[in-house]
């Protein structure tokens, strides 16, 4: 049984570890889509994203399954609820992809227009974060997962300065406002990224240290 259980647990691991890398990749596809506002690309995105929400499906029904016939303790409880909250996690970094590659059905528009200078800013960030998250889960790496934490404040201060810019810029540009909102949603779509890479990080933190870092509440139990 115990053989069994642990067998489960790494097919668990490997399934999550698949879906981490086809939302990393139809992230950064969709960055791409933006960037080059290329409608193809978007295409694909959303077509990758149907997979992916399949998956999230899968996953939620092996965690199900281990945790009523397994009745799991320890750590191997915690990985299990760490890898059910990663995988809601993903799925929704997923649907994030698709609102940012939906940007090109009005980027496209404008041809000559080019996006705020936080945005590709704010794109490299989120990847780096995404990537560091999922690294820290697969490397069992606390401290990598720390220093995604420490990232979080520089895409929020970004957004302000997008959602800034964009006010002025829908003031004195009625005309062109459609293409400045989209752009601040854009930005939106980032920031929650980042946020959602976030909440990956704590997860692992809490699978390997058993320590809740959410809401600061390390730094409370510390006071």
């Amino acid at each position: 049984m115990d053989r069994h259980f642990q067998r489960e647990l790494e097919s668990l691991k490997t399934t999550l570890i698949k879906m981490a890398s086809m939302v990393e990749e139809n992230f950064l596809l969709a960055l791409r889509a933006v960037m080059e506002k290329n409608i193809e690309l978007t295409h694909k995105v959303i077509e990758t994203d149907k997979r992916i929400d399949k998956l999230e499906l899968e996953i939620d029904d092996a965690v199900i399954d281990l945790l009523a016939l397994q009745q799991p303790v320890a750590s191997d409880l915690r990985f299990i609820l760490a890898a059910l909250k990663i995988n809601n996690d993903l799925e929704r970094i997923g649907d994030h992809a698709v609102n940012i590659a939906e940007a090109t059905d009005i980027l496209v528009q404008y041809p000559d227009a080019e996006l705020l200078e936080e945005i590709p800013q704010m794109a490299e960030i989120a990847r780096n974060m995404l990537k560091d998250s999922l690294d820290s889960f697969i490397q069992v790496d606390p401290s990598k997962a720390r220093a995604v934490l420490k990232t979080d404040d520089k895409i929020d201060d970004l957004n302000r300065q997008v959602a800034h810019k964009i006010i002025e810029h829908v003031k004195n540009n009625s005309k062109t406002a459609e293409l400045g909102l989209e752009i601040s949603r854009i930005s939106r779509n980032l920031e929650r990224v980042a946020d959602l890479t976030t909440n990956i990080a704590e997860e692992v933190i809490f699978y390997i240290q058993a320590r809740v870092v959410k809401h600061h509440a390390e730094e409370k139990d510390q006071k």
